[in-house]
């Protein structure tokens, strides 16, 4: 690292050595931002570097709620309000066991990267709950909702703060909160996205970060003379990213052939394809069942259990590009020796950081294209966006004027972090580009607003 980027990271290693996802994403962030601070010296005078990894904001609250036996049941609530320099903070609000400080200041970070990629006039932020709605009825989830938001709300707007959905929080928990937002502040706004189609949601809102992941992976490959017609792909996860990265992977001639969840992965040969993801839809949105069903259904997939002592075994099929798209840290080193064997030649990131930092480095080193999570799984939050344009306009666009907006907006991602990287750092090093275009327009705003 540069003498200046060193002394933040070792700053931001002091305040919170314990915060490991966070100090990750950090990391690599800093070790990007080498290729500029020489370059533009008003950075280190004006500290924007210590400024930008620290959040503006952070919310921490207790959520009591009461389950079906009558018992009260507490659980801890988070909004990390991360930056406002460009606009509002902006980014998902996930419910799971394992939702703690440091992933989700790792996630506002990230997202106030993302967001400014986009285009969008979109600040940072993330929050959630360690409340996993898996296992919990209807009445249960809503409850818990309502008693999130009663916090909650006194800190989001449509102006100041508009979440929207991540892991564990779909369409039904949007709804819930968005509701008890309505009956606590008497209005109706674009406080929330990721609604429901009759009050305020936009269309390929469902699709949007699968389809954006799909859509820059397409516009990256063409830029290498490479294409999608006829590649085997490797997608991990079976959540809604990982169903529309398949989905739009099968409309552009690819042949998705994998997808996991936490037990274990399926590999169908002959490729998943859409009658068969039309099954998993099912499974999985509907029924909320395990992967390992798929094979009852088509007994020529094989079933693989996960065993988390050893590499995961689905980054060890055979095939030209990889789409993680299930959590952060998936692809270990281990892994990404077996991509690397496997002459697997891009890897394009659905999930959040789903590569540690070993693995991105030793992938690179052996050519692998790699398009990061912060360009990559963009399109989410630009449909978010798009949502948030809608509402204000009170109107509602196609699901052709949305998906062509998703696509010129992750085209358009595509070409400022690679038109960054060969500026600042190497050809096709997407990781220094999207960290230094999403960085440059946020850093301009800070400078612009003075000591804030």
């Amino acid at each position: 690292m540069n003498e200046v980027t060193e002394k933040v990271y070792q700053k931001a290693c002091q305040l919170d050595p314990n915060q490991k996802e966070y100090l990750q994403a950090v990391g690599v962030f800093l070790n990007s931002m080498d290729k500029i601070v020489d370059d533009r010296p008003e950075l280190t005078y004006h500290k924007i570097l210590e400024r930008v990894i620290e959040p503006e904001r952070v919310v921490m609250f207790r959520v009591p709620w009461i389950d079906d036996k009558g018992q009260l049941q507490i659980n801890r609530g988070f909004r990390v309000q991360h930056s406002s320099a460009i606009g509002p903070y902006k980014g998902g609000l996930r419910f799971h066991a394992s939702v703690n400080l440091s992933i989700l200041k790792f996630l506002g970070f990230e997202q106030t990267f993302k967001n400014s990629l986009t285009g969008l006039p979109m600040g940072g932020g993330k929050g959630g709950s360690d409340f996993s709605p898996r296992g919990k009825s209807d009445a249960e989830v809503m409850r818990f909702c309502q008693s999130f938001m009663t916090e909650l709300y006194r800190h989001i707007g449509p102006d100041t703060d508009v979440p929207a959905g991540d892991i564990g929080v779909g369409g039904r928990e949007v709804g819930y909160m968005f509701g008890q937002y309505k009956r606590l502040t008497n209005s109706f706004t674009g406080v929330l996205t990721g609604k429901g189609l009759s009050f305020g949601g936009s269309l390929i809102r469902p699709e949007a970060t699968g389809y954006g992941l799909v859509y820059i992976s397409d516009a990256i490959l063409k830029g290498e003379g490479l294409s999608l017609e006829g590649k085997r792909c490797i997608v991990s996860g079976s959540g809604n990213v990982a169903q529309y990265t398949v989905e739009k992977l099968n409309q552009l001639g690819a042949i998705p052939v994998t997808l996991s969840d936490s037990n274990g992965m399926i590999y169908d040969e002959e490729g998943i394809t859409l009658e068969k993801l039309a099954f998993v839809k099912q499974l999985k949105n509907v029924k909320r069942g395990r992967i390992a069903e798929y094979k009852d259904k088509y007994p020529q997939a094989n079933y693989i259990p996960r065993d988390k002592q050893i590499a995961n075994p689905i980054w060890d099929v055979k095939a030209d590009y990889a789409f993680p798209c299930a959590t952060q840290n998936e692809i270990t080193i281990e892994d990404a020796r077996n991509l690397v064997n496997n002459h697997v030649k891009y890897v394009g990131q659905g999930a959040n950081m789903p590569c540690t930092a070993e693995a991105e480095k030793l992938m690179m080193d052996a050519g692998v294209l790699i398009a990061p999570a912060k360009a990559a799984n963009a399109g989410g939050v630009a449909v978010s966006g798009l949502e948030m344009c809608q509402n204000s306009m009170r109107l509602a666009w196609t699901k052709e004027e949305v998906d062509a907006r998703l696509k010129n907006i992750m085209t358009n991602i595509y070409q400022n972090m690679s038109a960054a990287a060969d500026k600042y750092s190497e050809h096709n090093n997407f990781i220094d580009g999207a960290n230094i275009a999403g960085f440059l327009k946020v850093a301009d705003a800070m400078l612009g607003q003075g000591y804030v």
